[in-house]
């Protein structure tokens, strides 16, 4: 992701215009290819240093805003760890006491503290030296970096750079089109997959409107949902016609702009489809359920519900064996109370089926507790045990 002070728009009137960078651009291809140069070879190099000789790659350039992007997207594919030969803090507080020892007998000699500790913890001094402040963020080293082309890196910008307006919604409207009906499962299990606030409205044939809400819209876990809701857009740009329309507080002052984005951009998706692939709280539930729910069956692959409203889809489909009845179940990623409230009422209404809805308190993005008292509503701390699912799913099939 870019940081803030990376993003890179004009303002027209009330509307937010992201400068993409034009990828076939010399200039450009030669900064990327420079600095992917420059992560290649730095393999085992500290961190600080690393900063110093993209500072000096950079140089300064009147658009070093767009290197340090780049820079920045490649330090995020970075794996810096601790190098150090013992845990740093012990060495440190070994180092330090005996160095305080000597100063007070006046015979402090640093090399001699560090090659007395160092025959303590059969070390080297060189070693002790290297490995007082390893753990310091300046001095990890890199130990691997995840490989791309130019091509790849300056794609990969023009997507963050649209990833960083999102973060800053208050909340966005998708409209897909023309889709087949495998396409837009996979962007309903990207929605579950990463978790997000959504209402599906089917507005025409094989057409179908998602009102996402965006970070800003809620009371807490804002970073956290806006670093989701910017994850999901990459899956998006595999679609063949779609338009976005973005609500934005933008600016220390949060002056309400406005950020379109559709397919005619044609903007690069750096990730391949999500496809089956579901959230791992929701794979563990599964497991846990089919261990433990005899007389019952799980299926993931339940059809999306038609309602008078809209579209609704659940998570899983309990089929009950001995009676034949269904239970739709739909697991909340981030959730409000109004919100689960509406989605309650809606189906208690509308839904001809038994269902039952469970929300992790971990996840609600109220500020204070929510309580529900319904049978159809089911509040779980971390990861929904089965076995009360089990429960709530028989007595509704009984009922």
């Amino acid at each position: 992701m870019l940081s803030s002070n990376q993003v890179r728009v004009r303002h027209a009137k009330d509307r937010l215009i992201p400068l993409y960078i034009n990828e076939a651009e010399p200039e450009w291809r030669d900064a990327a290819q420079r600095l992917l140069e420059l992560f290649r070879t730095s393999v085992g190099s500290p961190r600080s240093e690393i900063e110093e000789d993209i500072a000096a790659t950079v140089g300064d350039s009147p658009k070093q805003i767009v290197q340090q992007g780049l820079a920045k997207l490649l330090e995020d594919r970075c794996e810096f760890d601790v190098e150090s030969s013992h845990p740093p803090d012990e060495l440190r507080e070994r180092v330090f006491l005996l160095a305080a020892e000597k100063r007070k007998a006046g015979e402090f000699e640093r090399m001699a503290v560090l090659s007395t500790v160092a025959d303590e913890l059969t070390l080297t001094a060189e070693q002790i030296d290297r490995g007082l402040f390893a753990d310091l963020k300046g001095e990890q080293r890199l130990i691997a970096f995840e490989e791309m082309s130019v091509e790849q890196l300056l794609e990969r910008y023009n997507v963050a750079l649209a990833q960083a307006i999102l973060i800053r919604s208050t909340g966005m409207r998708v409209r897909i089109a023309g889709e087949t009906p495998a396409r837009f499962r996979q962007i309903i299990r990207a929605i579950k997959f990463h978790r997000l606030i959504c209402r599906i409205d089917e507005t025409g044939k094989d057409t179908y409107t998602l009102h996402l809400d965006g970070p800003l819209s809620l009371f807490s876990s804002t970073s956290k949902y806006g670093v989701q809701l910017a994850n999901f857009l990459p899956t998006l740009l595999h679609c063949k016609s779609f338009t976005l329309n973005a609500d934005i507080k933008w600016g220390a002052q949060r002056k309400d702009k406005q950020f379109e984005l559709d397919s005619s951009e044609k903007l690069k998706s750096h990730t391949v489809d999500y496809g089956d692939y579901m959230p791992a709280e929701l794979t563990m539930f599964a497991e846990q359920f089919r261990k433990q729910a005899d007389g019952w069956k799980i299926n993931a692959e339940g059809a999306f519900v038609s309602l008078p409203s809209g579209l609704w889809a659940p998570d899983f489909v309990l089929e009950h064996t001995a009676s034949r009845k269904k239970v739709s179940l739909e697991i909340l990623g981030f959730w409000r109370h109004t919100d689960a409230r509406k989605l309650f009422d809606r189906l208690k209404r509308e839904m001809r089926q038994p269902f039952l809805l469970a929300v992790s308190e971990a996840m609600n993005t109220d500020d204070g507790a929510a309580t529900f008292d319904e049978l159809n509503i089911y509040q779980f701390k971390r990861t929904p045990i089965a076995g009360e699912i089990i429960r709530r799913a028989l007595a509704l099939v009984s009922g």
